[in-house]
């Protein structure tokens, strides 16, 4: 069947066109960081697919029916049955989003110098975890190693370094084993059920409590569905169903597979545990039935929590994601394979291999792309996951230096890609003339978000 959107445009919104002279001073002023750029200076929006994606029809009117009774709001009542059905959790705290779920929870259940424990952390959870005064250690599975390789569930945990990790030396430290569905620090690489599984088995044998960062479950159960011998007959949402309930519990920002623009959630199963988040959430985010939403979000939320596990709309996603990737290997841009759904993680290191980790290649193919045809992306490389010192030097590189272009869901259409795959194509051609980038500023966390950097050409 050819790629086809299932679902009919009913609004549209201008896309900003501008110039090449307009990106360069709009770069420079922004400090040559893509998150300083204002949103009217960007064509193609490819940062995040985070709170970026379209509301349905059913979305907007279930928006106007929203309760916005400070307690008690029907409109969180219908959320909580749907998250009830789908995660069979009897507590289930609504958040303005992922990292609010992410504080609440550590900051409950941790304690100074202990470990978290995930396949991969990503960006917020690492810093929730160091803010918190553990150590965070990520386990990601031997296959992750091969960025070529078409294994399919390279997002797994290394269960041999786990359960090591659980019977070690530092045993006793271990607070938390949280596992990122999908893998977004590791390429957007989907986890099994069966690796789940055996995750869930071995921290219930150690007493550690497994937690589930979801938010992206419908995506990482449809390509369990697609790719683990076994549930090729089941639909995504008993995949993900499935999943829930290997868990003591889940964190999710529902600005992903919530197909809302604002919303998280935080799940549990333990009675005392939950107490202690209410007390938490009641005192930083709101009263436990709205947790920083209004009620129109709420009823968003429960919606799109109904749809994101159709099969016609995460077979269209995944093509499209998929003939994206096509197009930029098509143009000799090699990527993390195989394609997962959310997006496409291009290998900014070997297409740029005259730019070393410590002039941040995967950073400098993002303010390319920008240069080229106004696309703003992310940098997931050694300027997100390196260690770097106070002074901006590259102390240890990331595994990879990879640039993503992150999907939002329901916004693009395959013109709007194939115009993405030939920038790439445009910078491919010319990629040695790309320059490397120092940091100017250097903020002690999360400096992606507020780092300043300039180009070296010499």
């Amino acid at each position: 069947m050819p790629l086809m959107e299932p679902y009919r445009i009913k609004v549209v919104e201008p896309i900003p066109v501008t110039t090449r002279a307009v990106r360069e001073k709009a770069l420079d002023r922004a400090g040559h960081n893509l998150f300083n750029l204002s949103a009217d200076e960007v064509t193609i929006d490819l940062l995040t697919d985070s709170g970026t994606g379209a509301l349905s029809a059913a979305q907007q009117a279930a928006a106007a029916v929203g309760d916005e009774s400070y307690a008690g709001a029907r409109s969180f009542h219908r959320f909580r049955e749907v998250v009830d059905e789908l995660t069979s959790y009897p507590h289930i705290f609504p958040v303005h989003q992922g990292r609010a779920a992410e504080r609440i929870l550590f900051s409950a259940l941790l304690e100074p110098g202990q470990i978290t424990i995930s396949n991969t952390h990503f960006d917020t959870t690492r810093a929730n975890s160091e803010l918190a005064g553990c150590e965070a250690r990520d386990l990601p599975c031997l296959e992750m190693k091969d960025l070529d390789s078409d294994e399919p569930f390279k997002g797994n945990i290394d269960l041999v370094a786990l359960e090591a990790a659980l019977t070690g030396p530092d045993a006793d430290r271990i607070g938390i084993v949280i596992m990122t569905i999908t893998n977004n620090g590791g390429g957007g690489q989907p986890v099994s059920m069966a690796n789940l599984e055996a995750a869930s088995r071995l921290c219930r044998r150690h007493a550690v409590p497994f937690f589930l960062d979801a938010g992206r479950f419908a995506e990482n159960a449809w390509l369990v569905t697609q790719r683990e011998p076994g549930h090729e007959n089941s639909s995504p949402r008993e995949v993900a169903k499935a999943a829930f309930r290997l868990a003591d519990g889940c964190l999710a920002s529902l600005k992903k597979d919530g197909i809302a623009n604002i919303g998280g959630l935080l799940a549990l199963r333990d009675d005392d545990l939950a107490k202690r988040c209410e007390l938490i959430l009641t005192a930083t985010e709101g009263f436990r039935t709205y947790g920083g939403l209004a009620g129109r979000d709420l009823e968003m939320l429960a919606q799109g929590l109904v749809e994101v596990t159709d099969p016609h709309y995460l077979r269209a996603r995944a093509d499209a994601t998929a003939h994206l990737a096509e197009l930029v290997n098509t143009a000799g841009v090699g990527t993390v394979r195989p394609p997962g759904v959310h997006g496409v993680y291009l290998n900014a290191g070997r297409l740029l291999p005259h730019i070393p980790p410590e002039r941040f290649p995967g950073h400098a193919l993002a303010c390319a792309l920008y240069l080229e045809g106004g696309i703003r992306s992310v940098e997931l490389g050694s300027l997100f996951l390196g260690e770097v010192d106070e002074d901006g030097r590259l102390r240890t590189p990331a595994p990879y230096e990879l640039l993503r272009l992150a999907l939002p869901r329901r916004v693009y259409t395959q013109s709007h890609l194939e115009y993405v795959a030939e920038v790439v194509a445009a910078v491919a051609k010319r990629a040695e003339s790309v320059p490397g980038y120092r940091l100017v500023t250097v903020p002690p966390i999360l400096r992606h978000f507020n780092a300043t950097l300039e180009p070296v050409t010499r």
